[in-house]
């Protein structure tokens, strides 16, 4: 099947309530055009020199997600384009992005990490920084940010049964935190391997790039 067919086999099954990333990272132009014209906006990139170089190539109604671990030296080159950054794991980063997007007069979408995985792999927050973090005045300040919920990768395990756990207690956690703050309503989690059983735990945004692309990589980092 042809990259177009993909994702709209996979799109075609996924609940209308669940936005579709396509993790587009490493993927050629030609590639990521199939994807936009069969009507799809959101694409995902890992490596910001590459979002901002496909970026400047690609339609400009494009929504970009930052779906990458992102250092505070690189915010002000994605802050004026981005739709949203996914993995903000710091108040370090929170407040370089406050201010980047603060000198362009622009309020940036943001998603706070979870560390919920069973491995020191991953980067993010636990579950008493973050609300820690929710509840502070420091955040409060910071006027050019939307904090819009959450984002998390589980355990690289075959057991569907520890996803589930840690999905679970994800989505738990959402639901606390919504009763402090109703705007906390995106839950970005699952991938191309575990996506049906996030989508089941409670996740309204997955990220897919190998079931809709394919494992070749194009570009060397």
């Amino acid at each position: 099947m042809t990259v177009q067919e993909n994702f709209l086999k996979i799109k075609g099954h996924l609940p209308q309530t669940v936005t579709l990333v396509a993790v587009s990272k490493t993927k050629p132009i030609e590639l990521i055009l199939q994807v936009y014209e069969a009507g799809h906006k959101d694409f995902g990139e890992n490596y910001v020199q590459e979002l901002v170089d496909k970026h400047e190539q690609l339609p400009k109604d494009i929504h970009w997600h930052f779906i990458g671990h992102l250092q505070t030296n690189k915010v002000k080159l994605i802050v004026p384009f981005v739709y949203l950054i996914h993995g903000v794991d710091s108040v370090k980063l929170l407040k370089e992005i406050n201010k980047q997007a603060e000198k362009i007069n622009i309020i940036v979408n943001c998603l706070l990490q979870l560390f919920i995985a069973k491995e020191e792999t991953k980067f993010g927050l636990d579950y008493k920084e973050c609300e820690e973090l929710l509840s502070s005045e420091e955040i409060k300040e910071l006027k050019n940010i939307n904090v819009k919920g959450f984002m998390a990768m589980a355990s690289n395990t075959d057991s569907n049964e520890q996803i589930k756990t840690e999905f679970r207690a994800l989505k738990n956690f959402q639901t606390r935190m919504l009763a402090i703050n109703p705007k906390l309503t995106v839950l970005s989690f699952g991938m191309s391997g575990d996506y049906p059983l996030a989508i089941e735990c409670g996740s309204n945004m997955v990220r897919l790039g190998s079931s809709i692309f394919g494992n070749r990589t194009y570009i060397n980092h």
